[in-house]
């Protein structure tokens, strides 16, 4: 079928561009919004590592913070009045002090133009916040990796034209990678070619049954898999091209399933906690466990995972 061998096309493109991480990093940073907040992803991707070299010992920290923004944009009343997006800006310098990292992967532009229509003004902004993140990153002498935005499902978030500014968003960032040089993963174009093939299967039947976003922004666990996926592939591990959950992309073990369950316990625990330490302006979000307290609960999972993995 044709959007099957388009699918595969991207997945052989991605891979033309795969690293492995080096053996000297050891904290891995994630940044974005909610999606990143949600964390499947990084779960995914820190599961596999786990179980798949357990002789390395690396850190996934993430730093996702729902609402957030890149460009420094809001839109009037957002979130019912209560509270403008916070910005990136306010925050970074504190979260690069506070996790030192080896390796940051940064996914923005889903909330960057505000679930508007394409305008120049809000595109250059968002250009402008990349590229400071960038620049600021690489002053620590740490590389920075850049994720796509995921894509905006139109017939789910009821906003029309926005998928397309996410097109443009997207293809900008791709553009960086012969620019610039700068290093880039497509998240967004396999999760829009899985879509597209899904949706053509709908309408043959008469149905709007399937979305990897039910709300047309924030994917679940099929939309998480496939943005790990295509980090997991950047990375070199060309072996999860064929696996289609997260689990299935884990040694063959009866061991392997507790490890990932002891993971997202861990990401669940640590994700509030780096937010709290690190401090943020957005309000309504939970308030994690005092760092070293988390950390001691984190040791403590590390200890259940390595004797899982003996």
């Amino acid at each position: 079928m044709p959007f099957l061998r388009i699918l595969l096309f991207l997945l052989v493109a991605q891979l033309s561009f795969s690293q492995g991480i080096p053996p000297q990093v050891r904290r891995v940073l994630f940044l974005g919004n909610s999606i990143t907040y949600a964390g499947s992803y990084v779960t995914d991707i820190e599961a596999y590592f786990v179980t798949n070299y357990p002789q390395r010992s690396i850190e996934f920290i993430n730093v996702g913070l729902p609402s957030e923004t890149v460009s420094g944009l809001s839109e009037e009343g957002h979130a019912g009045g209560r509270f403008p997006r916070p910005d990136l800006h306010e925050r970074l310098d504190r979260i690069l002090k506070a996790t030192k990292p080896d390796l940051v992967f940064a996914c923005y532009g889903m909330n960057d133009g505000i679930y508007l229509p394409f305008g120049e003004d809000r595109f250059q902004k968002f250009r402008e916040g990349i590229e400071w993140l960038h620049e600021e990153v690489a002053k620590t002498g740490v590389k920075i990796v850049h994720l796509t935005p995921p894509i905006f499902d139109e017939l789910r978030g009821k906003t029309a034209g926005y998928a397309t500014v996410l097109d443009r968003y997207s293809d900008w960032l791709l553009s960086l990678r012969k620019t610039k040089k700068w290093e880039v993963i497509d998240i967004h174009y396999p999760m829009k070619t899985y879509l597209d093939a899904h949706r053509k299967i709908d309408e043959q039947f008469g149905l709007s049954g399937f979305a990897l976003a039910e709300d047309g922004v924030h994917p679940g666990e099929v939309g998480h898999w496939i943005m790990a996926k295509q980090v997991l592939l950047y990375l070199g591990e060309k072996q999860v091209a064929k696996a289609g959950t997260p689990k299935s992309a884990l040694p063959d073990r009866p061991s392997s399933e507790a490890v990932f369950k002891l993971v997202q316990q861990r990401q669940a625990l640590m994700k509030d906690a780096w937010l709290t330490a690190t401090g943020h302006k957005r309000p309504e979000m939970k308030v994690g466990l005092p760092l070293e307290e988390a950390q001691k609960k984190a040791a403590e999972i590390e200890q259940q995972i390595r004797a899982l993995l003996k």
